[in-house]
């Protein structure tokens, strides 16, 4: 991996890059990846500490003649998503990622890559240690678990930082200056099964849908993609009252912040069905992959064999797929007040089969609180009537642009002087750790900018290289004006 990085610019940038893919850093168990910033900082003779929950952060005086400037903390999560194509033999708990360049695009080998948001943590790194950027001080704050619960931004705490100023390094667009979130809540649903072995003479096989593109549960929830749980509830739906299958486990989806790519039913079926079960199947794939048409079209299925020893009950199995195709996905209602902004939104995103229970993991979204719990009220209303009982998990506020702070202002001209043309400020339908630091830290003004990188939480997840070249510039031209 070393060569691979060669001729790359900013070298400091990417060379912190190809390090920090070393280690694994998967969201709760960061910790190495965490205690490798902290030792960075330490190296470098910067004043470093660390929180309770594992956050750090990492403070460099300003340089010459610009030690009384106001301060700015540069922010990043140094957790990653951890996805991988069901074929790729990669353990997240130990195993480097496989770093690959095509083209003008960096890649991982089969998984998610980890420039959300490693390449924020590196850029913050490398200012830190820059002798060149003439800057005021820089505080520069790395947190953990932001990708399954905000656990560091929830437990940051008031007055440990100094700076008037916020940079979130976490946004995925170049020349788009982020000064919005929505807010979001995590709902738990789960339903105790009673179990029986199941009839003598069928067979257990695995009814898989895969091949779908995922993607990031906020900023891709707009843009038609299967969800692979959907669909396989439907096509169970479907066949079921021909076939009479019953119903061992569902299993789909890997994160609750990622559009499932891939779902599994394990059934038991009659042996002497199995190629009219197929046939019907082929009709479903064919059906599907028109309506997803060039939104998703790799969708597959598949009937192979599988292996489970009891099945749930006929009404747990009506339960389960009746909620399945009632539970909310996908958009709720668009921003009334900022053009192809969504505004609110669920995501349904993982359910498992394990423990003689089912459980499944939704996230809702929204840049409007009473909509986002008016979503999850009736979430577990649809919950309730078909005997699941449901909690709220992990809730985040949602982040209120400013866009007359002067750190806007400051960043857009910069952006002109720079390229020529203003940044496009918008808010998101993402989380971004904005608003809850913003809630222990009010005056602090804030703002998030990033480099192009796309299919974020998917194993296709790319980062563009020149644009991270761009995304220095700028914030390095930033932090001299400040």
């Amino acid at each position: 991996m070393e060569n691979l990085l060669d001729n790359l610019e900013p070298k400091p940038l990417w060379n912190y890059f190809l390090e920090l893919s070393k280690i694994p850093r998967g969201s709760k168990v960061e910790a190495e990846a965490a205690q490798w910033v902290a030792d960075q900082g330490r190296a470098l003779g910067l004043e470093v500490s660390q929180d309770a929950v594992g956050n750090v952060l990492i403070r460099k005086p300003g340089t010459p003649g610009k030690e009384n400037r106001p301060g700015i903390t540069l922010q990043a999560h140094v957790d990653m998503v951890c996805e991988k194509n069901e074929d790729t033999n990669h353990d997240f708990l130990k195993d480097p990622l496989k770093l690959r360049r095509v083209g003008d695009n960096l890649y991982a080998t089969g998984t998610t890559l980890g420039a959300d948001n490693g390449i924020g943590v590196c850029a913050g790194l490398a200012v830190l240690a820059s002798k060149d950027i003439a800057h005021g001080p820089v505080e520069l704050l790395v947190t953990i678990d932001e990708e399954t619960g905000l656990t560091g931004a929830n437990n940051v705490q008031a007055n440990w930082m100094k700076s008037k100023f916020l940079l979130n390094l976490d946004s995925e667009e170049e020349g788009y200056l982020t000064i919005g979130c929505a807010g979001g809540v995590d709902t738990i649903t789960t339903r105790q099964l009673t179990l029986a072995a199941p009839a003598a003479g069928k067979k257990a096989f695995r009814l898989k849908i895969f091949g779908l593109k995922g993607g990031h549960s906020g900023i891709d929830i707009n843009s038609g993609r299967g969800n692979a749980i959907r669909i396989l509830a439907q096509v169970l739906n479907v066949l079921r009252p021909t076939f009479g299958f019953e119903l061992a486990a569902i299993k789909g989806g890997n994160k609750r912040n990622a559009i499932p790519r891939e779902a599994s039913a394990y059934l038991f079926l009659d042996p002497a069905q199995e190629a009219a079960f197929k046939a019907e199947l082929a009709k479903q794939e064919t059906n599907w992959k028109a309506a997803l048409g060039a939104f998703d079209p790799g969708l597959a299925m598949s009937l192979e064999a599988g292996s489970a020893d009891q099945v749930m009950s006929a009404a747990d199995a009506t339960a389960v797929i009746n909620l399945l195709l009632c539970l909310p996905h996908g958009v709720e209602a668009m921003s009334p007040d900022i053009p192809g902004l969504v505004q609110t939104s669920t995501n349904l995103g993982v359910i498992d089969t394990k423990d003689g229970k089912i459980e499944i993991n939704l996230l809702s979204r929204s840049s409007f609180d009473p909509s986002k719990f008016a979503l999850s009220e009736r979430i577990a209303g649809a919950c309730a009537a078909a005997g699941f009982e449901s909690h709220l998990v992990g809730g985040y506020p949602g982040w209120k642009p400013e866009p007359k702070a002067s750190i806007v202002k400051l960043i857009d001209g910069v952006q002109e002087e720079l390229f020529g043309k203003p940044m496009k400020i918008m808010a998101i339908h993402a989380g971004l750790e904005c608003g809850l630091i913003g809630e222990k830290y009010p005056g602090m003004e804030m703002a998030s900018i990033g480099p192009d990188m796309w299919d974020v939480h998917t194993p296709d997840e790319h980062v563009s290289v020149p644009s991270v070249g761009n995304f220095w510039k700028l914030l390095t031209a930033v932090l001299e004006k400040i």
